[in-house]
């Protein structure tokens, strides 16, 4: 069950949605089971930290300029933006490592 906070981001709505505040960005693919599996934390990042943490998804195969933005080569990449600024970065599908950047930001 996905959490209704999580925004889901595109090329048009991406610089938008990074631009005030913390973001968190997971960066996915359908087809990635690591990404799948991290799902529930991501969701459960966006219900215990609404209000102080946006948390947004961005499908790579639908938006394939945003990664190459910010140079992204493997999924999940998880990056927390800070007033539209990267902040800090997380790869791979490690739900305590991903917690504890999100506690950093906070």
């Amino acid at each position: 069950m996905s959490s209704d906070k999580v925004i889901h981001l595109n090329e048009d709505t991406f610089d938008k949605g990074i631009a005030d505040g913390f973001t968190l960005v997971d960066f996915w693919a359908e087809w990635c089971a690591p990404c799948l599996a991290l799902g529930p934390t991501i969701d459960e990042i966006a219900d215990k930290y609404a209000g102080k943490v946006r948390v947004a998804k961005v499908n790579i195969d639908h938006n394939p300029g945003i990664p190459t933005r910010y140079g992204i080569r493997g999924i999940p990449t998880l990056i927390m933006f800070k007033d539209g600024q990267q902040a800090d970065m997380f790869v791979g599908n490690s739900p305590g490592k991903v917690k504890e950047m999100v506690e950093r930001a906070v």
